[in-house]
């Protein structure tokens, strides 16, 4: 038996044996000399390649399109402009005729120089780019080879994928009822897999590395997509355990079926919000299924993160109000433009900075390049008549930053209302906690604005000087720490005070544990991820406030981020195995 871990970025517990798939990574080139005549007619070939290959992704958009949504189908846009991208081929042409190489190999080394200089960025974003690279020269060199390129489609068993890296096609073309579960060498979180493995609902576990070499074909797999954790050969006790999580997944699947329709209220009558995170427009799909109260949070800077492309007002403006009418009577918030920091666009951000993250974003960048800023609000502003709208500006540190903003929303409203648009006359505006300066001066915060919500990943990231990123020092990265927890309460009185609810949209916040805590500490809006919904919900109708405000008196006496974090889950075990489900619309006699 052999344990490999990654990340965990689809969940779910599959089984079954490994399919080692190679895809392309054993292609070799052909390479050969040209003469100066022969130059045209290599270029003529690359041409009808490229138009073939044009041919190929379209309908491969098409598909995703009809069979998973539109932010699915974007990867494939993506891979379209590559295609008609005239500094590409003009790059092709130029290293043609300088090098007099078959376009074949002049390919080859395009694309490995590509790879080269995105896989050693930081930024995870632009590492996922060197798929798309890939997959678009592969899909050409295919046509100028005319050789089939192997694909998961011809699958007739149930397996494990097991590969260095899968492409959007391959992901696309696979037999999706065979495929039980993904394990890859590369990617991440925010990958092109991890994306589409989500939204085909397979387990999936990325991102490795080269330990994955020595596994064949037909050994036995379990993998555990939401621990990141992948066992070779398992032993009896592994299965039972994978089968023990198995049930417990169908388990909290019946929590969602009775707790959907039901108010996240605690037993003696307090009634708080439960909402969702998302990060691209068809995810507001499955907000209400998994019984949110709306949208909490939709990270608007994945719109901008589509290879090549920047879209502009009218595209967010489509965007947003997509989400807003997937949501009729729920309140969305859009939070503005978040870049920078670790998460680089290089059409905007210059790389290079020192320190990124305490440098050029978010709200910095939006109020220094205002043409984008101002574009966004606009489509927002726009957007807001189909639905409940809020606006969130993001990494706010000094009430000067929050007067700029409000300025420039307000001048935006002004143009839209000058082209005769129609816009929200009640938007309400808040801002995220997410920096000590911000918590520190919530009082003087509160009253220029309608709502706060604290973002405890950069919160605890800045309190701390740790960069959760670094793998270094990541594991000190614990929002349990008391300096971010006083905080976080410092951030819930003032709030409270000046009368404005006050949410919290980091990690924290779909964690039951944390979730009792932040309870009991007076918080009335908490968003997670969808599928972190159910088990939030419970555990807030399986207590009193009075229950909850005891377990902060305790545990915010304790020393270290350590014993609070242990002494909550000891807590929650106890409340949730007296309690039960919490399933029922009559929680029994409530306390007086």
């Amino acid at each position: 038996m052999k344990e490999y871990r990654g990340f965990p970025v689809s969940p779910g517990i599959a089984r079954g044996p490994a399919f080692v798939f190679q895809g392309d990574d054993g292609f070799v080139a052909p390479s050969f000399a040209l003469a100066e005549e022969d130059i045209e007619g290599e270029w003529s070939r690359l041409l009808v390649a490229v138009e073939k290959a044009k041919s190929d992704v379209s309908s491969l958009r098409s598909r995703a399109l009809e069979e998973v949504g539109r932010d699915q189908a974007n990867i494939f846009d993506a891979h379209l402009l590559m295609l008609d991208d005239p500094d590409f081929f003009d790059n092709i042409e130029a290293r043609l005729r300088s090098s007099l190489r078959n376009i074949e190999r002049v390919i080859v080394e395009i694309e490995g120089e590509f790879v080269d200089r995105l896989s050693n960025v930081p930024d995870p974003e632009l590492r996922a780019r060197v798929t798309d690279i890939r997959d678009v020269s592969r899909r050409i060199l295919g046509h100028l080879l005319n050789t089939e390129r192997r694909t998961l489609a011809d699958l007739d068993e149930d397996v494990i994928v097991v590969a260095r890296d899968l492409l959007p096609s391959d992901m696309m073309t696979m037999n999706r009822p065979r495929v039980r579960g993904i394990v890859t060498e590369a990617g991440g979180r925010t990958s092109h897999v991890a994306i589409l493995a989500r939204a085909f609902e397979i387990p999936a576990v990325l991102g490795i590395g080269e330990s994955l070499e020595d596994l064949e074909d037909g050994t036995a797999l379990v993998v555990d997509g939401s621990a990141g954790l992948v066992v070779a050969d398992p032993d009896e006790q592994t299965l039972l355990r994978a089968e023990a999580a198995r049930l417990r997944g169908e388990a909290n699947a019946r929590v969602l079926a009775c707790l959907r329709d039901l108010p996240a209220e605690t037993r003696d009558g307090l009634r708080v919000l439960v909402k969702s995170n998302i990060e691209v427009p068809d995810e507001a799909d499955s907000v209400l299924p998994h019984g949110a109260d709306g949208i909490g949070l939709f990270r608007s800077e994945f719109l901008f993160f589509r290879p090549g492309h920047i879209p502009g007002e009218e595209e967010q403006y489509q965007a947003y109000r997509r989400v807003l009418e997937a949501l009729p009577g729920h309140p969305v918030t859009i939070r503005t433009l978040d870049i920078g920091g670790d998460k680089i666009l290089p059409e905007f951000v210059a790389a290079g900075e020192k320190n990124p993250l305490l440098g050029w974003r978010a709200i910095r960048f939006c109020l220094t390049r205002t043409e984008i800023f101002m574009s966004q609000l606009r489509a927002i502003l726009r957007a807001s008549v189909h639905g409940d709208a809020r606006i969130m500006f993001p990494m706010i540190s000094t009430v000067e930053e929050l007067d700029q903003a409000l300025g420039l929303l307000e001048e935006a409203r002004r143009e839209c209302r000058s082209r005769g648009q129609d816009v929200s006359e009640s938007l309400p505006i808040g801002i995220m906690i997410e920096v000590p300066s911000a918590a520190l001066t919530s009082d003087l915060l509160a009253s220029k604005c309608d709502f706060f919500s604290i973002g405890t990943n950069d919160l605890t990231q800045y309190t701390l000087a740790v960069d959760r990123g670094n793998e270094r020092v990541a594991a000190l990265h614990n929002p349990l720490h008391p300096s971010v927890l006083r905080l976080i309460d410092l951030t819930i009185r003032n709030g409270r005070a000046a009368g404005i609810p006050v949410g919290l949209c980091g990690e924290m916040a779909g964690d039951p544990a944390s979730a009792l805590l932040l309870l009991g500490m007076g918080l009335g809006e908490f968003s997670m991820s969808s599928p972190s919904v159910p088990a939030v919900k419970q555990l807030i109708r399986s207590v009193t406030t009075v229950e909850a405000r005891a377990v902060a008196d305790e545990v915010l006496g304790l020393g270290s981020a350590k014993a609070i974090g242990a002494r909550l889950d000891g807590l929650l075990a106890g409340l949730l195995s007296e309690r039960g489900g919490a399933c029922s619309a009559d929680q029994g006699p409530r306390p007086d």
